[in-house]
């Protein structure tokens, strides 16, 4: 892929001729951040490779017509991420995969606007099922009303706009959050909007090319009556069992 394949679609800054006149989509912080996420989607699709040098600012920026600074600013938040590395002289270079951070809401959504590599899936239910369980031990022993109420909401919420609507997906993400909020410890809280992000990216990743294959629902149902129940040996296990069926779900909706 070139720089001068990047549309004007997803860079909302690009200047395009409206009667021969060129008059600018957008500025700031828009435009910058369009330029980083079609980089960004590019280097986790693989169209960019490790150790594959960007074109220079100049380049990239008439190739776009585009500001030098937007395109510094873009560089910026891809070297925030681990994606990117910038050095005087060396030019802008990808960074090996192990430097990305795989954990970043955006970087997550980078990685699933196309066909997401399916090491990353089960890496994502791998950290799931290492984390969500116990947090889910230390929520019941854990968690207030009003945690509770929030859990309890949020699938009240998911029940009655399901995980295929948007809806039904940011209450499962609120659901997971507010699991993760109840264990009271801050490094697990801090955890919660990957997680979330996790949570949502493989439901929508699930349902592209057909429906759910079961109402994961009711595994959610299980989680909260033994968190409501005071009982972190019961939830735990409920909390495994979901995250296993979610795996097998999204494994058989990408077929194996």
């Amino acid at each position: 892929m070139t720089d001068t394949d990047l549309p004007d679609a997803l860079l909302p800054g690009v200047l395009r001729t409206v009667d021969g006149v060129r008059v600018p989509r957008g500025t700031g912080r828009r435009l910058h951040g369009g330029i980083a996420r079609k980089l960004g989607i590019a280097i986790l699709s693989g169209e960019y490779v490790p150790g594959q040098v960007l074109s220079g600012e100049v380049a990239f920026s008439e190739a776009l017509d585009v500001s030098r600074s937007a395109y510094r600013e873009a560089v910026r938040v891809l070297a925030a991420k681990g994606l990117v590395e910038s050095r005087p002289k060396a030019g802008t270079r990808v960074l090996p995969r192990d430097r990305w951070n795989l954990l970043d809401p955006e970087v997550l959504a980078w990685a699933f606007s196309g066909e997401p590599d399916r090491d990353l899936i089960r890496g994502l239910f791998e950290l799931r099922g290492i984390v969500e369980p116990a947090a889910a031990a230390l929520a019941a022993e854990r968690r207030d009303r009003v945690q509770l109420k929030a859990m309890k909401d949020a699938l009240a919420a998911m029940t009655r706009h399901t995980l295929a609507s948007e809806a039904g997906r940011a209450a499962d993400r609120d659901f997971h959050n507010a699991i993760l909020h109840a264990t009271g410890n801050p490094a697990l809280m801090v955890l919660s909007a990957s997680i979330g992000a996790a949570v949502n990216w493989t439901t929508q990743f699930k349902q592209r090319q057909r429906a759910l294959p079961r109402n994961p629902i009711p595994d959610h149902r299980v989680v909260l009556d033994a968190i409501a129940a005071g009982d972190g040996p019961a939830a735990s296990a409920a909390m495994k069992t979901l995250v296993d069926l979610a795996l097998e779900d999204t494994q058989l909706s990408i077929g194996g």
